[in-house]
C-alpha cells in the first residue's frame, strides 16, 4: 500500500487561511494595527537573503508586517546586540528572527539567546529550549515544531512508538527529541557517528532524518510500515534519508521538497501572530 503522504504545503497553506482571519480580528480590535516580525540579515549570503525574503512575504500574505533590518558583513557581535536589544525594547515588535548563519566573527549563540523570550518566535534561544523541554511555556524551534503540527495534522500515533532522530543540532534535532518526548514518544538521538545505525534505525516506528547529509540514511535501512520525516534539503531536490524506495513501504512520508520546509516558515508566522495576540488583544 503507498505511503500517505505527508503534504506540509497544503497544510501551511490551509494555516496561512486561518492566520489571515486572527490578523483581521487583531486589526480590527486594534485600531488597524498588525502584528510585526523583526527579521535580522547580517552579511551578503544569497541563500539567507532569500530565506528572510520568503519569510518576509509570508508574513504579507496573513496580514502581518515585518521590520527588515540588514546589517553589514563587518558587523560586530557588540553592534548585534544591541540592535537586538532595540528590538528588545520596542513594543511594536512582537517576534525576532535572526537569520541563521552569522558571519564567523559574531558570537551566534550570545546574539540568540539576548532575544526576549516572549519575542522568540523562532524558537533558538537556551532559556526557549529548557522551557519547552521541561514542558512550560515557549515557541517552539521552528522546524521541529512544524514537524510535529504536520504529525498532529495526519494523526500520525506517537505515544509509545519508538522514535530515532538523526540529528543533534540546537535548533533541529535536539529540540525535536524533547518535543517527541514530551509526547510520549520513547526518542533515541543519533548522529554521524553513531556506531550501528542502520541497526538502530531498523527498530524506529518513526525515523527523522536531521543530519544535513545529503541521503544519508539508506532506505534498507528504514523497516516496512514506519513514519519517514525527512528535515534535510539538498541540491538536487534529496533530503537527508533516500525517499525514493520507500514510498511503497512507508506507513507515511513526507516529500522533499514539499514537506516540512513548508511547514517551518508557516511555523515561524503562526507563533508570529501567537506572540501579537498575546501583546495586543
Amino acid at each position: 500500500m503507498p505511503a500517505q503522504i505527508l503534504d506540509g504545503k497544503a497544510i501551511a497553506q490551509q494555516t496561512e487561511a486561518e492566520l489571515s482571519e486572527r490578523v483581521a480580528q487583531l486589526k480590527e480590535k486594534s485600531g488597524g494595527n498588525a502584528p510585526i516580525l523583526a527579521t535580522i540579515l547580517v552579511g551578503g549570503d544569497p541563500a539567507s537573503a532569500t530565506y528572510v525574503r520568503m519569510k518576509q512575504n509570508a508574513c504579507k500574505r496573513v496580514g502581518m508586517e515585518s521590520i527588515a533590518v540588514e546589517m553589514p558583513e563587518e558587523t560586530t557581535t557588540e553592534e548585534l546586540l544591541a540592535k537586538i536589544d532595540e528590538l528588545n525594547n520596542n513594543p511594536n515588535c512582537h517576534g525576532i528572527l535572526l537569520q541563521h548563519p552569522v558571519p564567523e566573527q559574531i558570537e551566534e549563540r550570545d546574539c540568540f539567546d539576548s532575544i526576549a523570550l516572549e519575542k522568540d518566535v523562532d524558537g533558538v534561544t537556551c532559556l526557549g529550549f529548557g522551557r519547552m523541554a521541561m514542558g512550560e511555556e515557549a515557541y517552539g524551534s521552528a522546524t521541529p515544531q512544524g514537524i510535529m503540527r504536520l504529525l498532529q495534522a495526519y494523526n500520525i500515533p506517537l505515544q509509545g512508538k519508538n522514535a530515532v532522530v538523526v540529528g543533534r543540532s540546537p535548533i533541529l534535532g535536539k529540540p525535536m527529541a524533547m518535543m517527541l518526548l514530551n509526547a510520549n514518544a520513547t526518542v533515541t538521538i543519533c548522529h554521524s557517528r553513531t556506531e550501528n545505525l542502520a541497526d538502530i534505525i531498523s527498530r524506529a516506528d518513526i525515523v527523522v532524518g536531521a543530519v544535513g547529509k545529503p541521503e544519508f540514511i539508506k532506505a534498507d535501512w528504514v523497516k516496512d510500515g514506519a513514519v519517514v520525516v525527512d528535515a534535510g534539503y539538498h541540491p538536487g531536490g534529496v533530503g537527508d534519508i533516500e525517499l525514493e524506495p520507500l514510498y511503497d513501504r512507508a506507513v507515511a512520508i513526507t516529500p522533499v521538497p514539499g514537506g516540512v520546509g513548508p511547514m517551518t516558515i508557516n511555523t515561524l508566522i503562526l507563533q508570529s501572530v501567537d506572540a501579537g495576540e498575546k501583546k495586543m488583544a
